[in-house]
């Protein structure tokens, strides 16, 4: 399951609540091109701004259309009640695995964090991936930290945003059963050549064709043919250019981010639709 490529969609709002026509419509493309996961209400499925029902019930809409393709949710949540809601959730609706950030108001410490991933993988019965993502959480894994929360019982993969210097020094500290993940999908291909096992990628859950070309061939040419797009996704956030072009193409409804977030509009939206149309994306 924690390998290859796992596609993470927008989950679509319709006047502020969860638009499940359209996440089903955007499901759909992405199980049939065959892609190797699914990463449901991550960062780009805006999570931290649902309720934890809706979280639920997205989670059983995804397992209903995922077909035979492993769903992995997150279960990313500032209290430790909600976070052991969202776990037995998305276990009871069928997930193959769950994914879980160190979401905090206060910048967590090192010794809460591992208290935070120990706690919960005890009533785990599905493997969990350690997402470092300290652009979102303020807070930054050192290898010390990720080397003893691998170590934990059913922690199956880590996201990671960087590519370490000495890959295989890494390697050699985290169990045989933890794969390495990579987001940031400009950095895809290189980490992929370096000898990362999966990418998490914001692309996939829209365009899963050209992410599929880019995670089997691992060619730095594939993905070097979308600077353009990575460039935005760098400066405006992957989040917003993403929910744009969905927005563009006719795949979810104006506006389909959570409040106050907005999708890149003016100049940026349409030097969007050109790369695009450039690129022959839609």
């Amino acid at each position: 399951m924690f390998h290859g490529l796992s596609a993470f969609p927008l989950t679509p709002l319709r006047e502020g609540t969860f638009d499940e026509h359209s996440f089903i419509n955007l499901l759909r493309p992405v199980v049939d091109a065959g892609v190797d996961s699914l990463g449901i209400l991550g960062s780009t499925g805006s999570y931290a701004y649902l309720t934890v029902e809706e979280r639920g019930r997205i989670a059983r809409c995804a397992v209903a259309h995922a077909d035979d393709i492993p769903v992995i949710v997150s279960i990313g949540a500032l209290r430790l009640d909600d976070i052991r809601s969202l776990a037995d959730d998305a276990q009871s609706a069928g997930v193959s695995g769950v994914l879980l950030a160190p979401v905090s108001y206060q910048r967590l410490t090192e010794d809460e964090v591992f208290n935070l991933y120990e706690t919960v993988t005890r009533q785990l019965s599905v493997p969990l991936c350690i997402y470092d993502n300290p652009a979102t959480t303020g807070f930054s894994f050192s290898d010390e930290l990720l080397f003893a929360a691998a170590a934990l019982p059913n922690i199956g993969s880590i996201k990671l945003g960087r590519v370490p210097e000495d890959l295989s020094q890494v390697r050699a500290r985290l169990p045989d059963t933890v794969t390495l993940g990579i987001a940031g999908d400009w950095r895809a291909a290189s980490a992929l050549q370096a000898g990362f096992d999966v990418w998490y990628s914001v692309v996939g859950g829209l365009f899963p064709q050209t992410a599929l070309a880019i995670a089997r061939s691992k060619e730095s040419a594939q993905s070097e043919r979308l600077e353009p797009l990575w460039a935005l996704f760098r400066h405006y956030g992957s989040l917003r250019v993403v929910a744009a072009a969905a927005e563009m193409l006719g795949k979810v409804e104006t506006p389909a981010l959570p409040f106050p977030l907005q999708a890149i509009h003016g100049e940026p939206r349409e030097a969007l639709a050109a790369i695009i149309a450039d690129l022959a994306l839609a």
